[in-house]
């Protein structure tokens, strides 16, 4: 559910929505979100000073938090 969530929410942010990629890494206790988008969509990702970023990782943890497990996203270059 929450990589549908956060593949929504970038979708919705880029550019070119077709090159948005999430791999999920399933850890013992945790959940890894790689986000992969296109070079000249990842400033728009991140945002000034990276306040979007910091925005999903709050919706994504409030969401998994709710399910009672923890979910970390990483976005990648």
């Amino acid at each position: 559910m929450e990589k549908e969530l956060v593949e929504f929410i970038v979708k919705s942010l880029v550019d070119t929505p077709d090159e948005v990629n999430i791999t999920t890494v399933e850890g013992e206790k945790s959940t890894i979100l790689e986000l992969r988008v296109a070079a000249d969509d990842v400033g728009k990702v991140i945002g000034k000073q990276g306040r979007i970023a910091k925005a999903i990782r709050t919706i994504l943890s409030a969401s998994a938090t709710r399910d009672g497990k923890r979910t970390v996203l990483e976005i990648l270059d």
